[in-house]
């Protein structure tokens, strides 16, 4: 007789799922048991999670094992947002571009509208693209990390997989969305002279800090939408006022000195400036300024994880 160590979930006929390892106790299910329950019952296995310290590692290792479901949900996601239209897949092109026109050449060259101190008339709409784009990006993960346990109830509750990929493929979705108006601006500098160099290199830290307060705030948030259902709209309003108190559509200069101590105080605001700055000047981000909004992602993304890890148990019963 051979025995197999494994997590085991039994579905009767005609009831709900038991999941075995809700015991603290190690199941042990030899061959001849599992054959037998199989005669009257349907069995699932899955493989047996890897226990590890810290959550975001847990997640990485989820994320692993899983891969191929993370990239099946991914692409999922982006073909059913365009599922029978006409075009097709080329609004994530038609999109983006359009939203580039708008603001280079109708904010340049037919408003006429001029960022102090650069001599371009594209200046103002490549300053609006740097941070509209970014902070599209920054919104995404925040709204749909809301939603995204309720969404995917049925999922939750009728398959054995981690929930912490959830979020992870939030976060791709939104790269790849914002990798596909990301690269239609680079292509729209190049093409116009105002490529910034190798200064757009880094984008890639700057979009790794903004995107981890995104990633902790929505998965903090998502477990609390769970719960209290009005905390998806209070976030709704909350967002409005937090674009604004970013220098995203105007410079930080403009406004006072006050202001602009309240404004330091936002994690995203070095971090827009920053955007705007590579692409606008070209000139490289000022790493001292990052720290703030560095230890800011990092205290979101322990507080997510600690939220999660805390009540992902209790959210499954809420949903």
């Amino acid at each position: 007789m051979v025995e197999v160590h494994c997590r085991v979930t039994i579905e009767p006929l005609g009831g709900t799922d038991i999941d075995l390892l809700s015991s603290p106790r190690i199941v042990e299910v030899t061959v001849a048991a599992i054959r037998a329950a199989e005669r009257s019952r349907k069995v699932s296995l899955a493989p047996r999670p890897v226990k590890v310290l810290a959550p975001a590692a847990e997640m990485l290792t989820a994320a692993w094992h899983y891969r191929r479901f993370v990239l099946g949900m991914v692409r999922r996601e982006f073909e059913a947002r365009y599922l029978n239209s006409v075009l097709g897949s080329l609004w994530a092109i038609i999109g983006p571009l359009s939203t580039i026109v708008i603001y280079t050449v109708i904010f340049g060259r037919i408003m006429h509208a001029r960022l102090s101190g650069v001599d371009d008339s594209l200046a103002y709409g490549i300053f609006l693209c740097a941070g509209v784009t970014t902070w599209g990006m920054f919104t995404e993960v925040i709204q749909r990390c809301l939603s995204i346990f309720i969404e995917q109830a049925n999922l939750l509750k009728k398959m054995s997989f981690p929930r912490s990929i959830l979020p992870l493929i939030v976060l791709l979705s939104a790269a790849v969305n914002f990798g596909i108006i990301f690269g239609l601006l680079l292509l729209f500098l190049a093409v116009s002279g105002r490529f910034p160099g190798w200064s757009i290199v880094a984008f890639l830290p700057l979009l790794i800090v903004q995107q981890s307060l995104a990633l902790g705030l929505g998965v903090a948030l998502g477990v609390v939408n769970v719960f209290f259902r009005d905390a998806a709209h209070a976030v709704a309003v909350l967002l409005q006022f937090w674009f604004w108190f970013t220098p995203i559509v105007y410079p930080q200069q403009i406004v006072g000195e006050t202001l602009q101590r309240l404004l330091d105080l936002n994690p995203l605001t070095h971090v827009v400036l920053d955007y705007q700055a590579i692409m606008v000047r070209g000139v490289w981000p000022d790493w001292s300024q990052l720290l703030w909004p560095a230890l800011c992602s990092a205290a979101a993304l322990g507080v997510g994880a600690l939220a999660f890890h805390r009540l992902s148990g209790e959210m499954v019963d809420c949903l």
